[in-house]
């Protein structure tokens, strides 16, 4: 099996569970670390041409992170596409699952048995949260309706205030945040790289909670740890 990965979170996911059976992986696929694979552009514009060039027997792709033109493109010149939708927790184990029988594992890894034991034993919230999720600055946008990341939090005990919103990733002016009567305030360092100095000072009196994007929005190896990750860090911010 020669598999070409799209997705950043799948990609770990494969080579964690299948060694040698990853070929290629977009520049964004940073886990695991030493990754020895082609390089194939980005997860919103890859390099097509080199992926048929390796002649891959399957290609993983995400219907959020990849673009259908791309997908198709693949699909046109005799590729197999599989094509991941995760919006919750429970989806995502279903599709890593399905992903890593794609790839010819006949077994699940033992990591993801470790993973959804982890979800499944989380202890019960003490108090609930109401926070805001921005993903991006200039201009602020957040977790709508609908996102992976927003259910992952919901576990936690932390409520999207944007939850129910339209749009699944809108975009909020920061005046609006700041009025929205929120308990916390989410600031991952991915897409946007939030950082203690660049993000926190645009919410004064609001506690925020500075989280690891790979923690908050991958679905792979990084599950089995995020629930104790992703506490740590919003009970810290709300002490």
């Amino acid at each position: 099996m020669r598999v070409v990965s799209l997705v950043p979170s799948l990609t770990e996911a494969v080579a964690v569970s299948a060694p040698g059976v990853l070929l290629g992986a977009t520049d964004w696929c940073s886990h695991p670390a030493g990754l020895d694979v082609v390089r194939v552009g980005g997860t919103k514009n890859p390099d097509v041409e080199r992926i048929v060039g390796l002649a891959p027997d399957l290609v993983i792709a995400n219907e959020e992170e990849n673009r259908e033109p791309d997908l198709t493109a693949l699909r046109k010149a005799g590729i197999e596409v599989l094509v991941t939708e995760v919006r919750d927790v429970p989806g995502a184990f279903r599709e890593l699952e399905r992903v890593v029988r794609a790839c010819g594992l006949r077994r699940r890894p033992r990591w993801l048995d470790e993973a959804e034991e982890a979800w499944r034993d989380l202890p019960r919230p003490t108090r609930r949260l109401r926070a805001a999720v921005p993903i991006w600055r200039r201009p602020w946008m957040v977790l709508g309706r609908d996102t992976f990341a927003g259910d992952v939090l919901a576990r936690l005990g932390v409520d999207n205030a944007y939850a129910s919103h339209a749009e699944r990733y809108p975009r909020v002016p920061v005046e609006e945040l700041r009025a929205a009567d929120l308990d916390l305030v989410v600031l991952p360092d991915e897409p946007y790289r939030f950082t203690s100095d660049d993000g926190p000072e645009a919410f004064p009196g609001v506690p925020c909670a500075l989280v690891g994007g790979r923690h908050l929005t991958w679905y792979g190896p990084s599950l089995t740890e995020a629930p104790r990750v992703l506490g740590e860090a919003l009970r810290a911010a709300v002490r």
